[in-house]
């Protein structure tokens, strides 16, 4: 007689418990065991707890390899659904063996679990073990399957319309989103279908709702979302988040029309890769030394600041030919500037150009700083309304959110959970397709943000991230190269790029050991099916098969696998807090980042006003609409994991557990110096601080 020691840990989020029957079957290299229940007298599986039980069996079972958990009905109880952690075993040897789960089971079903060391094909003789993982795989690619959202961008997962009627998850509550004046903006029909696995805990639903709620209702009480007219008084914005103050959102509000501000946000505001360093003026925008020759300093010219790298460009021709839309009846406007900002001796960035249009010509003349005060003032808020496109619709929702939703779809449907890519890659996948599916139908459907609160609409903002997928590239995607390829990368004051860069070492080095320990050699690499699998899938699926994007479809050394898997986790982390944290920040005072602009851009100068600067500005309506969405995806709910932060036991080895370790310490030292170098700044930079850094894109 062998007996088994076995713990049963049941997840601690709200109702994760359950009071159906659990039985339990041991598979191992000598011998399977019978089907045993697992109960005590009293209650089992609590939310939180970890069951101790004893399995006994008639002979000694070798080497664990398997368990099977069978969840059945348990008298007159309906269904419950249960979220196991985990499951440990304690062999009559002494050995200890690992099962981690970290997944719902929802109804009377039978989960197969593996011990939890991690393997790729190659290291799997058994096959029982490779049917095991060949199984896994084709269950997962039967029930996660691609779907084309708008062709030309990333396909993502498809939510199937029906499903065979049980009773809903409690843990999972529904809200069908319906906020007075928000009937439509805010639909979340679109996670109802959602397995239970891709979903938010109890906690951060909550935490979502009941944020959200309660501030839509606030606008609609005090007759917000039913104002179409103008702002009367530009104090006036500041009603609408009169109890939100940062450090940050009251420097912007103060100091947003002054041009060292203007110059700052494209270094460390919420989309900091765009500015790149100018080494000869475009032909598109004629600029000449006559022009700009007051702004750059005594005993200087364009010519020769060219030369000495001081002159750089923000391009937005991303954004010409793009159509608008009317918003509360009124036809709205855009235009694809350009603006042409100088380094100046004192550190600061200065706006000194700027054309509101690709095509230079006598209706589209260049401002300058010395024109009239709102001449000016307009103009440059003309880019930052540019600014709030590029970065929403490209930096942030496809730059970010869709990409890693491809990421994490073809991990799943093509790693198993006992290969180490699977066990790395996880945590920074959490609630990403729950976000998404959120934002599909908040931003990205019909009656949505877009079309309600954007000069571009929903056909334009759609035509927006088609273009900027077609110009992605992998090399970009790597931060090293895009300093050095923007010309950035000795700019002083650019402190994005030098938390950006700590951050990627720190990660990098954690990649390196994670790898380097599971694949010790380049055949390795190459010659694990699965993985080229997964590689191939995003080429095909993410970059829809585009070989200009140089995304390998296979890789071949260990280095090609440390920057693609940095690459992704980075993506799913650091960039995403980068061009999400401080949305609300910066764009809480709304003439800062206004999401549409009513009036035409300006073709002659000297006609601008207070007036028609307050008749340009999104109305009321569209910027309260505009400032819930944002207040609410840019502030974290609850149930936020940390970079570097694992609580999911997915590694047992020494090794990864170490380099974990190691890679969270590296993180608390980069924080210290962030937080260190912040306390010298006028205004702190602190979104790419790791402990505000989060494992996943999960709002």
């Amino acid at each position: 007689m062998a007996t088994y020691k076995v713990k049963v840990a049941t997840g601690d989020d709200f109702l994760s418990g359950t009071l159906d029957c659990i039985s339990l079957t041991i598979v191992g290299t000598q011998g399977e065991s019978h089907k045993q229940r697992l109960n005590h007298f009293g209650r089992d599986f609590a939310t939180g707890a970890v069951d101790e039980y004893t399995v006994r069996c008639q002979q000694d079972l070798g080497e664990l390899i398997i368990i099977r958990l069978h969840k059945e009905r348990c008298s007159f109880f309906p269904k419950d659904p249960w979220y196991c952690n985990y499951v440990q075993i304690c062999a009559p040897n002494g050995r200890v063996y690992h099962f981690p789960a970290y997944q719902w089971m929802d109804g009377y079903e039978t989960l197969a679990l593996r011990e939890a060391t991690g393997k790729t094909t190659a290291d799997d003789t058994l096959p029982i073990l490779l049917e095991h993982r060949r199984e896994e795989i084709r269950a997962k690619q039967d029930f996660y399957r691609w779907r084309v959202f708008v062709p030309g961008l990333p396909n993502y997962v498809h939510i199937p319309s029906y499903r065979p009627p049980v009773r809903r998850n409690p843990n999972r509550p529904e809200w069908n989103g319906s906020i007075p004046g928000f009937p439509i903006l805010i639909n979340f029909k679109a996670t109802r279908f959602l397995n239970s696995n891709l979903r938010y805990s109890f906690i951060k639903t909550a935490s979502f709702f009941f944020r959200l709620g309660p501030m839509a209702l606030r606008f609609k009480l005090r007759g917000f979302v039913d104002c179409k007219r103008s702002w009367k008084r530009l104090k006036d914005i500041k009603k609408v988040f009169p109890a939100y103050k940062t450090v940050i959102s009251e420097y912007v509000a103060e100091h947003w029309a002054e041009d060292s501000f203007f110059g700052y946000q494209y270094l460390n505001g919420i989309n900091p890769s765009v500015i790149r360093r100018c080494t000869r003026i475009p032909d598109k925008f004629p600029v000449t030394d006559d022009m700009v020759a007051p702004f750059l300093g005594e005993g200087t010219c364009l010519q020769a600041e060219l030369e000495k790298g001081n002159i750089y460009l923000a391009d937005y021709r991303i954004l010409e030919g793009i159509p608008t839309v009317e918003l509360n009846g009124q036809k709205q406007h855009q235009c694809a500037p350009l603006c042409l900002l100088h380094f100046n001796p004192e550190g600061n960035m200065m706006p000194i150009a700027i054309q509101l249009s690709q095509t230079p010509g006598p209706d589209c003349p260049i401002f300058l700083p010395n024109d009239s005060e709102w001449d000016w003032l307009l103009a440059k808020t003309w880019v930052r309304n540019a600014e709030f496109y590029y970065h929403e619709a490209n930096a942030h929702l496809l730059g970010s959110h869709l990409i890693a939703e491809a990421f994490c779809l073809a991990m799943l449907r093509q790693l198993p959970m006992c290969h180490p890519l699977y066990k790395l890659l996880i945590p920074h996948t959490r609630y990403t397709i729950q976000i998404n599916s959120i934002g599909r139908a908040i931003l990205l459907n019909e009656g949505g943000l877009s079309a309600r609160a954007t000069s571009l609409g929903l056909k334009g903002i759609a035509e927006l991230m088609v273009r900027y997928l077609s110009e992605i590239t992998y090399e970009g995607c790597y931060p090293p190269h895009d300093f050095a390829e923007r010309g950035v990368r000795d700019l002083p004051g650019y402190y994005y790029r030098d938390d950006c860069l700590a951050v990627w070492d720190a990660l990098e080095r954690y990649v390196t050991e994670i790898i380097t320990y599971y694949y010790p050699c380049d055949a390795a690499v190459e010659a694990d099916p699965e993985l080229q699998c997964w590689v191939q899938e995003i080429f095909k699926e993410c970059l829809l098969g585009r070989e200009s994007s140089g995304f390998p479809t296979c890789l071949r050394t260990v280095p090609e696998l440390i920057r693609y898997v940095s690459i992704i986790i980075f993506i799913c982390s650091a960039r995403h807090a980068a061009v999400n944290t401080g949305q609300l920040e910066f764009t809480s005072w709304m003439p800062n980042f206004p999401s549409s602009m009513r009036n035409p851009p300006m073709q002659a100068k000297g006609l601008s006003t207070q007036e028609t600067f307050l008749d340009t500005l999104p109305d009321v309506k569209t910027t309260c609409i505009i400032l819930l969405v944002l207040w609410t995806l840019s502030r974290e709910p609850d149930d936020k994991r940390p970079l570097g932060h694992f609580p999911d036991i997915h590694f047992v080895e020494d090794a990864p557990r170490r380099s974990m370790e190691a890679f969270r310490q590296r993180l608390a030292q980069i924080s210290h110096r962030i937080r260190q170098r912040n306390k010298c700044l006028p205004i702190p930079y602190y979104y790419l601080d790791p402990v505000l850094i989060e494992n996943s894109i999960s709002i």
